[in-house]
């Protein structure tokens, strides 16, 4: 395995095991699962937005089901957030930070794979952002709520910018470990600050949104 496909591995599952987290930690906060709901909302949350990208990529079958680790580093997430999670002091902080945590780490590796199978620049910010999207819309879909990224303005904008940026350094020759971290900081930046200080995209001329929308 050469060094960038050791990166966006390494990457991936840091991504997938935030994601298992994140979704598992929904399903004991929102809808209040038992071990069966938290484990597959968690798993599916996780591996989403990687099998999305690997299906666009014709990378068959999925990382997911080819290599062990995916399904392993996943259903381990879920289950340390189910035995652990109850206890977890502002859950809701911890479900918002590891939702930006993952969305940033899949934007990043979701645009480094792209490349590495010989994706244009403008294929490979777009592939970028379904990765770093895609677990959490399943996620939100499975508990019946509308997707982050139709409502939220800044959940597609970061993993965009994020994927922009490994796709702007990559055009410039600098080294992948590099353009990764700054990326996936600058990614997670964006989001956080979004959530911190209300920041939205805007809306259509005319349109207000309502306070906590």
């Amino acid at each position: 395995m050469n060094t960038g496909s050791t990166l966006y591995l390494v990457l991936d599952l840091t991504g997938t095991f935030a994601f298992a987290l994140n979704g598992a930690l929904t399903a004991l906060r929102v809808v209040r699962l038992d071990i069966v709901g938290v484990v597959a909302l968690g798993m599916l949350t996780a591996i989403g937005g990687g099998m999305i990208r690997d299906v666009l990529l014709g990378d068959l079958p999925p990382a997911t089901f080819s290599d062990w680790r995916y399904l392993a580093v996943a259903a381990g997430g879920s289950l340390v957030a189910f035995l652990f999670g109850r206890g977890l002091d502002r859950l809701a902080r911890s479900i918002l930070l590891l939702d930006a945590a993952g969305l940033s780490l899949f934007a990043v590796s979701g645009a480094l794979k792209s490349l590495h199978f010989g994706l244009g620049p403008a294929q490979a910010v777009i592939l970028g952002a379904v990765t770093g999207v895609g677990g959490g819309t399943l996620r939100d879909v499975l508990i019946r709520e509308v997707p982050a990224v139709l409502t939220n303005g800044l959940y597609a904008i970061p993993a965009l910018v994020g994927a922009f940026l490994v796709v702007g350094a990559d055009r410039l020759g600098l080294p992948d470990l590099v353009s990764a971290v700054v990326a996936a900081g600058v990614c997670f930046g964006i989001r956080m600050a979004g959530v911190h200080f209300g920041i939205d995209a805007p809306g259509p001329p005319g349109t207000r949104r309502a306070a906590g929308e």
